[in-house]
């Protein structure tokens, strides 16, 4: 039996291989070849799913082949009916064009499209050769070359044909097929690769290769991402997690994978992260003696933060993620920014006080048991008070008339009040 290719094998490993045609190992045992990736403009960011098919693209430039991230500036007119019941909403083009930019800003941070790397990224868009182009010349030149009974046998149309698919949806596998159609002719591409749902996609390209230019091409899809009990990985109460801080902040994004399921931070470690199979084998193993530590999540959480918002965001969202749990944070508790210190206290019982009474002088007992419910007396504010068991913005007072003032506050609008040792109360000061 005939060993797998390198590349191949690691892609197995890493999670990150379903289904490749006969062949493909072949082609990449040639010359360095020209691949590509699809990325639909359907937001103004890529999500964590749309990371797997990033890291196909990153594995071949690692190994010296070179990548095509394709935007779909036209497709996106035209909306993917793969994995869908319902029909994706239009966007106008302006809008289409907005995304089209933010999601190349976005890969950059992922694939090294610098000329002086020796196999650089390229980065393309359908609607360069989709826009100059009529109707009558597609349908002529490329829809006389594809039966419609290949095109109604794709999963992504059967599954639609009782609740409906419109004519604009049908037509997309063909649209996507001559954007490798295009790629194959202008840039020598003969691998395409995506998600498992873009099989039947992929396929008519490489088929549609086939009969206009008796070309060959080749397919590589990488399994969609889900967690241990079948449901779709990515997303966070029902919300996408986003590569844009803008939509899904540093820290939440951070958190997100810290709190990733043990199973499935086993399973995702090696296709999110570019760590060897020795390295992930042993910190596997580290990770089942003492899963309190969390070593697989800590790897995902601060490898993909560095990638997608940098190294020094990284160690601002670390020393966020202490402020709760750990000791000593009080002058990181004063560091923060607004919006990352309403990031942490996401979740944290929040009350509104009049910024008035502050300036005025309040007492602390006042604040804690009258103007917000954190005690319910003042008595039982008094005892946890002396026993030293309430912190203001991390730091204990053991004084009963403490009197709470303005320069106290943190970002000069709340403070964050800690009573034993796991219960936080922030107030807002307005």
């Amino acid at each position: 039996m005939n060993e797998k290719h390198p590349l191949i094998e690691e892609l197995q490993w890493r999670g990150l291989l379903q289904d490749l045609t006969p062949g493909t190992e072949t082609l990449l045992s040639q010359s360095p070849q020209t691949v590509y990736v699809g990325f639909d403009p359907t937001a103004d960011s890529l999500h964590i799913g749309n990371l797997i098919p990033i890291m196909l693209l990153l594995h071949m430039q690692r190994n010296g082949h070179h990548p095509i991230a394709l935007l779909g500036g036209a497709t996106g007119r035209v909306g993917d009916p793969s994995g869908r019941t319902t029909e994706r909403p239009l966007l106008s083009k302006e809008e289409i064009d907005h995304n089209v930019q933010c999601i190349g800003l976005q890969l950059g941070r992922f694939l090294d499209f610098d000329p002086a790397c020796g196999n650089p990224a390229r980065l393309v868009n359908n609607h360069d050769w989709f826009g100059p182009m009529t109707f009558l010349d597609f349908i002529r030149d490329a829809g006389k070359h594809m039966p419609l009974s290949y095109m109604l046998a794709k999963d992504s149309v059967k599954s639609r044909m009782e609740t409906g698919i419109s004519f604009t949806e049908f037509c997309y596998q063909l649209i996507q097929g001559y954007d490798y159609l295009h790629l194959y002719r202008h840039f020598g591409c003969r691998l395409q690769m995506g998600g498992s749902d873009q099989w039947g996609n992929i396929m008519t390209g490489t088929e549609l290769i086939r009969r206009m230019d008796q070309g060959e091409a080749h397919a590589l899809t990488a399994p969609l991402v889900t967690r241990a009990d079948g449901s779709k990985f990515g997303k966070s109460e029902g919300k996408n997690i986003w590569l844009d801080a803008g939509r899904t902040s540093a820290y939440q994004f951070y958190q997100f994978w810290l709190n990733v399921a043990d199973e499935d931070a086993r399973r995702l470690v090696g296709a999110y992260t570019l760590r060897d199979r020795d390295f992930i084998d042993h910190l596997t193993v580290d990770h089942d003696q003492a899963p309190h530590e969390r070593k697989l999540q800590r790897l995902l959480a601060e490898d993909l933060t560095t990638r997608v918002h940098g190294k020094d965001v990284l160690v601002q969202v670390q020393n966020a993620s202490a402020i709760l749990f750990g000791r000593d944070t009080a002058d990181a508790l004063q560091q923060l920014q607004p919006e990352l210190l309403l990031d942490v206290m996401e979740g944290v019982p929040r009350y509104t006080v009049s910024k008035s009474g502050i300036e005025a002088g309040r007492s602390l007992i006042t604040l804690l048991v009258e103007d917000t419910p954190v005690f319910p007396s003042r008595g039982q504010a008094r005892e946890m008070i002396a026993a030293g068991a309430v912190s203001l913005n991390k730091m204990k007072v053991e004084d009963e008339k403490h009197i709470v003032t303005t320069e106290q506050m943190l970002c000069g609008q709340f403070i964050l009040v800690q009573k034993g040792k796991k219960n936080y109360y922030f107030i807002e000061v307005v």
